[in-house]
């Protein structure tokens, strides 16, 4: 049986926020009108990684932390999905419509079906461990793309304090099918990632400046036949705080966050707006059909209404 966090009940609006603020008139039409920012749940330890999971119809996220996964449903229950996790971050959908994790404690990705059942996907790459695999995104071939800091290794909160066996942090890509791990470039402090909508363009963020570094942006490749990358370049410095998660929608427009809650980008860099948080947003997620977004700040979870 399910360990139930929250009994089903409506959202709590969040009355001490802002409204969103347009920055360009593009920004209007994309949260509907007079949608106020709700608070799902509050009792998590720091969340993280959220995704809709279509094939049960629920909104997962990780309390890094508090060692969970949950999952919101749409009566606003808050259940466990999976207990005593090695400190689980980043979550994508796979082709098969399985739970991706990325885990900072096993220092490597696994997968959970609809069904519940758990399995180890990849925990190395040439013979040595990973770092801490923090997020990570399926390109329309199926590959699994993931990002592998040093976070998990610096604090007993999030992983365990350890040596990095690798002298590099990295995005990788894993290919299900072969088992096959590619190191595809190479960061600072490699943290969210996600594709454009017709998979030609790779955004990766970089928040070194979370560990004393000095990067806190959003970098931006395009994605040649064979899934290699080319073009390397900046997309956007974001602040205050850092691009720690984010979402590419439709449109191919960036929702990223921040420590002033969500920002949105175009997919030329410009700034069209932002949805403010109470606290710093760590990631964010679209529900199904991107009529609503959801943010982790926190221990919080949030959402808000969008438009068209």
């Amino acid at each position: 049986m399910a360990i139930v966090l929250r009994k089903a009940g409506p959202p709590q609006p969040v009355g001490d926020v802002p409204p969103p603020t347009a920055f360009d008139p593009r920004f209007t039409d994309l949260v509907a009108k007079g949608a106020q920012l709700c608070s799902l749940y509050d009792q998590a330890v720091f969340s993280e990684g959220p995704v809709w999971w279509p094939a049960r119809e629920i909104l997962v996220w990780s309390d890094v932390e508090g060692r969970r996964v949950l999952g919101w449903h749409p009566d606003g229950r808050v259940e466990v999905v999976v207990d005593a996790t090695p400190f689980t971050n980043g979550h994508t959908i796979d082709v098969a419509g399985n739970l991706i994790h990325c885990e900072h404690g096993s220092r490597g990705l696994s997968c959970t079906t609809p069904d519940g059942r758990t399995t180890v996907l990849v925990r190395d790459y040439d013979g040595r461990r990973f770092n801490s695999p923090n997020d990570v995104t399926c390109a329309p071939d199926g590959a699994l793309w993931f990002t592998d800091p040093a976070f998990g290794l610096h604090s007993p909160r999030q992983g365990a304090l350890d040596e990095p066996e690798l002298d590099h942090r990295s995005v990788y890509r894993f290919d299900p099918q072969t088992g096959q791990v590619e190191r595809m470039a190479d960061f600072e402090q490699p943290n969210g990632l996600a594709f454009s909508p017709d998979g030609s363009t790779l955004y990766v963020s970089d928040t070194s400046q979370a560990l004393g570094g000095t990067r806190h942006e959003i970098q931006a490749f395009d994605v040649t036949e064979g899934g290699r990358l080319s073009a390397r370049r900046l997309f956007a410095v974001i602040e205050p705080g850092v691009p720690d998660g984010f979402r590419v929608d439709q449109r191919g427009w960036i929702w990223t966050s921040s420590g002033a809650g969500v920002q949105v980008f175009s997919d030329r860099a410009e700034k069209l707006g932002l949805i403010p948080t109470p606290q710093a947003a760590t990631n964010c997620a679209f529900g199904s059909g991107e009529r609503r977004l959801f943010i982790t700040a926190q221990q919080h979870l949030y959402a808000i209404d969008l438009g068209g």
